[in-house]
């Protein structure tokens, strides 16, 4: 039809749709000059005057006479598409408020499981009102079109993703804070029993007047058991974007065979989200195969390649340590809930902001943990290290050895497996990840028996660990010990 319209007649059916208004069609006609012109000079003129946008134009010279309004608001243009929904800026033309608009495919409407979860989606988006999180405004059905669609304040401004593409990396306070108000934004929502389910780039958006981040696309996906909710994003994914987050949530709770859910797993994926803010660069690799997504491995990596990209990248031990919990791979290793995670990050800011907590080496006098059963032996090590100016602490705990590190981090650890047992490789491996998590060095040395040998290959292999096989003398121990030690000052 609009092929056969002219110039007014392209105006008169804009006016007819409630596009425009007639003084403004009026206004065209004149500068015009012409009403028999083409449509598209019509077209052309109204957008130059943002009566009309390019998407409206364009829809209007297709011959397209419905999609211009939802549930009495207006739509302007597309801003993301997916195979779920599609999200559009509108307006109220009553009030002239400018909001987001995300809308039911038409091919899901008759999948009543799909219309079920988009509607909770939005009702539950209701009951969220917080600086931190893009509010969802209304959910209906438009009687009209019967399309289903969730109305969300707009953030004028663009998402984490566009400002990287920009910026490529981000100075450390400045991506701290966009962390600190994105756990807000978790910690509100977990009060009150919902969790995000897709963190990542483009679901963090920044308001461009403010620079204050805001969450946005909590997507349903199903009730848990009890009174808690979990949200996850339903397929709703960005065209550019390689990497499906819903789906590493899904690798991350089954390699350490938790329930979907967990709000630990918003803590891990805030955390790749934070590398990525300093480094320019993505901490897991990028992939579009499923499988590989759902591997163990590609998780259980990631705190090795922390420690091993962090330091040469620039990240402070300040923030290495931040880091390092966020993204550890056992849940029990990581911040347990948002609340923690805010104070941890309201600390570490202090800390840069001070100039302090950069060095690598524990606070304190230099002290020695000895883990080692036999009498004389210990007499033996308190005698030899404390002379070389070490306090030490003997136990014949392994278990101990851990839980003091997490305490109070020591410098250095000399366990005895030949008394201690296998416990003591756990302890040995389990004090030096502490230590890549807290982004200190502490020096290790793991003693085996000659029968124990075979363990040697189940210890940590770390620039500032050392297995060694018996007969070992305290001076060889001594010597060794200082080999290991940082190049810091103490």
């Amino acid at each position: 039809m609009a092929d056969t319209l002219d110039a007014s007649g392209i105006g008169q059916l804009a006016i007819r749709l409630g596009l425009v208004t007639e003084d403004q069609v009026r206004e065209c006609l004149i500068e015009l000059d012409d009403r028999k012109a083409p449509a598209p000079d019509m077209i052309r003129l109204m957008q130059r005057k943002r009566y009309l946008t390019p998407w409206q134009g364009s829809k209007l010279l297709k011959g397209d006479t419905d999609g211009y309004f939802l549930g009495g608001y207006r739509l302007l243009y597309k801003i993301a598409s997916g195979s779920f929904g599609r999200v559009y800026r509108g307006d109220d033309p009553r009030s002239g408020q400018v909001v987001a608009i995300k809308v039911l495919r038409n091919k899901w409407t008759m999948d009543k499981q799909k219309v079920d979860l988009f509607i909770r989606e939005g009702k539950l988006g209701l009951t969220i009102r917080h600086p931190n999180i893009v509010s969802v405004l209304a959910v209906n059905q438009d009687p009209k079109t019967g399309q289903y669609f969730i109305v969300m304040d707009f953030v004028e401004g663009g998402n984490l993703r566009d400002l990287l593409q920009i910026r490529k990396q981000l100075q450390p306070d400045e991506a701290l804070r966009y962390m600190e108000e994105s756990s807000q934004g978790l910690a509100y929502s977990y009060q009150r029993g919902l969790t995000h389910r897709d963190i990542k780039p483009t679901n963090i958006l920044i308001a461009a007047a403010t620079g204050q981040a805001q969450l946005v696309d909590f997507g349903l996906a199903e009730i848990s058991q009890g009174s808690t909710v979990y949200l996850q994003r339903q397929d709703e994914r960005d065209e550019d974007v390689a990497v499906d987050r819903t789906v590493d949530y899904a690798g991350l709770e089954k390699a350490t065979n938790q329930k979907p859910g967990d709000v630990r797993s918003d803590i891990y994926f805030l955390g790749t989200v934070l590398f990525e803010c300093l480094t320019g660069q993505p901490i897991m690799p990028v992939t579009r195969d499923r499988n590989q997504r759902m591997q163990a491995r590609r998780y259980m990596e990631l705190e090795e390649t922390l420690r091993k990209l962090g330091p040469a990248l620039g990240i402070s031990p300040s923030i290495m340590r931040l880091l390092s919990k966020m993204v550890a791979f056992e849940p029990t290793h990581r911040f347990q809930t948002p609340a923690q995670l805010v104070e941890a990050i309201q600390t570490c800011r202090a800390e840069l902001a001070a100039g302090i907590g950069q060095s690598r080496v524990a606070k304190g006098p230099k002290t020695l943990f000895v883990l080692e059963e036999n009498q004389k032996l210990q007499d033996a090590f308190r005698e030899k290290f404390k002379a070389a100016g070490y306090r030490v602490i003997l136990s014949l705990d392994p278990g101990q050895a851990v839980k003091r590190y997490q305490q109070q981090p020591y410098h250095a650890i000399i366990i005895d497996a030949g008394t201690v047992g296998r416990d003591g490789v756990d302890a040995y491996n389990e004090v030096l990840r502490e230590a890549d998590v807290g982004g200190l060095d502490v020096s290790a040395i793991l003693i085996l028996s000659e029968d124990q040998a075979g363990w040697a290959t189940q210890a940590k292999t770390h620039a500032h660990g050392a297995v060694l096989i018996r007969p070992v003398t305290m001076k060889q121990l001594l010597d060794r010990l200082n080999q290991l030690a940082p190049n810091s000052e103490e």
